[in-house]
């Protein structure tokens, strides 16, 4: 199977706070890759790291077989400009915690917006996908409405029927249930695993732990900008190595 992400030492600091020290992650084609740890731990800076909205200090990341954010001639790297990092990125979903909706466009322009501004898709083409996805994700009934409108539930699966709609070859959500009501959960869980069944290839940074065990491939355990342990669901919940990582799970579950 082919890897779709490869991150090789990496490492990112903000000014003297050191956020990740040398992460090496391989995530296959059509895996689901789930990211476990306590605050602090890095995992969302991760995250931004492979869609290149945090350049990392050293290391690289490479998604689909492109170096993330750089040019490699010889044995130097060049920066891409920004519109070349905006065009890897159509390649990339990202769902963030808060939904990230715009307020003032209807749940339909929502989705519709970035295959129009970036693909410079025909707007027709892009609704009726738009609305083949809003029916994917149980929303098509909610099109005409606005954000403010729908529950912390339906919005964030507008925000994934909106980065469905870049039809891009990795998936990355962080925390995406971690702002929602707890009875509002499960409707997004639900999504993401139709997604997984269909062999989206998927990094999701969740305190979910049942759902990390029912849907995950692999699971990586990160405490204090580290992997401290990565396996099957079974080894890495059902019988961990580390004792950092059976504290941890004490803990939440």
């Amino acid at each position: 199977m082919s890897v779709m992400v490869d991150i090789r030492s990496v490492y990112k600091s903000f000014g003297s706070l050191d956020v990740l020290k040398g992460i090496d992650l391989q995530v296959r084609t059509g895996e689901v890759t789930v990211v476990l740890g306590p605050s602090g731990s890095g995992k969302s800076t991760l995250l931004r790291t492979i869609n290149h909205l945090e350049k990392v200090d050293r290391g690289e990341i490479s998604v689909d077989g492109a170096l993330m954010g750089y040019r490699r001639s010889g044995n130097k790297l060049h920066e891409l400009s920004e519109r070349e990092v905006l065009r890897q990125r159509t390649r990339i979903g990202f769902v963030f915690q808060n939904f990230n909706l715009f307020p003032h466009l209807t749940v339909l322009e929502n989705v519709t917006e970035a295959p129009v501004s970036a693909l410079k898709r025909p707007r027709k083409a892009a609704e009726e996908t738009a609305l083949r996805l809003l029916e994917r994700v149980g929303l098509a009934d909610k099109a005409g409405a606005y954000p403010r409108q729908l529950s912390g539930g339906q919005q964030q699966r507008v925000a994934i029927a909106r980065a469905l709609a870049l039809e891009p070859r990795l998936l990355l959500f962080d925390e995406p249930t971690s702002a929602l009501d707890p009875e509002l959960v499960g409707e997004v869980l639900d999504v993401i695993r139709d997604l997984a069944a269909q062999g989206t290839t998927m990094i999701v940074v969740t305190h979910e732990i049942a759902f990390a065990r029912e849907v995950a491939d692999t699971v990586v355990f990160m405490a204090d900008g580290r992997i401290v342990e990565q396996g099957t669901p079974e080894q890495v919940l059902g019988a961990p190595r580390e004792e950092r990582t059976r504290t941890f799970l004490a803990k939440v579950l």
